[in-house]
């Protein structure tokens, strides 16, 4: 499975598995739906509004990680020069864009009623919108550079730069005095969240990235016919 990733085999793949994948992430984001809208208590300082959290905190996490990956894939591309990386990372590109979009405003729609603005020059607010035009520079180099192998190493330049903005976002709050609250969630310590908050925001970024993968899994297998019939000419 992982060899013929990395091959035009991925397109013998059978359409049964994204259609198992598919099933899996509408049965985690019903449920998840259900559980953040209704069963999921309102917060004791934000009330209702606390409910943003289920999208925003999901929707960055596929941010930053899609990036993440297009900066390792970018290294690891121009060491080496494997082209199935790069075809890879440019299929993580849109989609990482469309998660920092709905990161962006869901944020602002949450700081609102939070702060009483829409938006401010908050650490993070503006680590994450300098990520968006990170990903725009990403993508406009696929798109304007006609020569592939200049876009390519120009793409790859400008994901590894990119990179550098992620621990930034990542400890913002902590290395500055910023209005977005930290993290309650991390790898080192114990979730500051309940856990009648924590279950359903489990499965919604579950079911979030079970559906970003599918997504994936359906631009890069156009990326690799785009290749082959480019192959053939």
């Amino acid at each position: 499975m992982i060899r013929n990733f990395f091959s035009f085999k991925f397109l013998s793949l059978s359409n049964k598995l994204f259609g198992n994948l598919s099933a899996i992430m509408l049965s985690l984001l019903i449920v998840g739906i259900i559980y953040a809208l209704v069963i999921s208590p309102p917060d004791h300082v934000q009330g209702d509004s606390v409910r943003i959290m289920y999208i925003h905190v999901p929707s960055s996490f596929i941010g930053l990680g899609c990036f993440g990956l297009i900066g390792l894939l970018s290294v690891c591309n121009l060491i080496f020069r494997i082209i199935f990386l790069s075809l890879i990372a440019k299929s993580l590109a849109a989609i990482g864009l469309i998660f920092t979009v709905i990161s962006i405003l869901t944020g602002s729609m949450w700081g609102k009623p939070t702060w009483g603005v829409w938006w401010a020059w908050d650490a993070r607010l503006t680590s994450m919108l300098i990520l968006l035009f990170f990903y725009i520079a990403y993508i406009l180099s696929w798109k304007i550079i006609k020569n592939t192998s200049k876009a390519n190493k120009v793409a790859s330049f400008v994901g590894i730069l990119g990179s550098f903005n992620l621990p930034i976002i990542k400890y913002s709050v902590n290395w500055w005095n910023t209005l977005h609250q930290p993290s309650s969630i991390t790898l080192t310590s114990a979730p500051t969240i309940h856990y009648s908050m924590l279950i359903p925001l489990i499965i919604m970024i579950a079911g979030m990235i079970l559906y970003a993968l599918v997504i994936f899994l359906m631009r890069y297998k156009t990326e690799l016919i785009k290749l082959k019939l480019s192959k053939k000419k």
